[in-house]
């Protein structure tokens, strides 16, 4: 992990990750693929009050992060999760909280040091 944040353009490329969980709907699609795997588009439109056109272009977003990716079985399309996104996800905000409880130990031995 410590590789990672010395390599500045690996974090980089990780902000689509970001901005592709940032939206509500994609956040939603993403449960559902984890909760009950491989799905038709018909399926993750049901109960969402979006067409599956609309469905399609936020599949699309998550496909581009890589965060899903999908397969054609005759006409229809099935989306699946990419768990080694979400590993990478994860890693990184562990990382920036490991980083935050680091500072804030910091600044707390600081203040004491200044109270004694």
């Amino acid at each position: 992990m410590r590789t990672v944040a010395r390599r500045p353009g690996v974090l980089a490329a990780s902000a689509p990750l970001f901005a592709a969980l940032g939206d509500p709907t994609r956040l939603q699609l993403v449960a559902r693929l984890c909760k009950g795997g491989p799905q038709s588009i018909a399926r993750l439109t049901d109960g969402l009050h979006l067409t599956r056109q609309g469905i399609t272009k936020h599949l699309r977003v998550l496909a581009e992060s890589g965060l899903v990716r999908g397969s054609r079985t005759g006409r229809e399309s099935r989306w699946a999760l990419e768990p080694r996104r979400l590993t990478a996800a994860r890693a990184y905000l562990d990382l920036i909280s490991e980083r935050w409880d680091k500072r804030l130990d910091a600044l707390e031995q600081h203040l004491a040091k200044m109270g004694d």
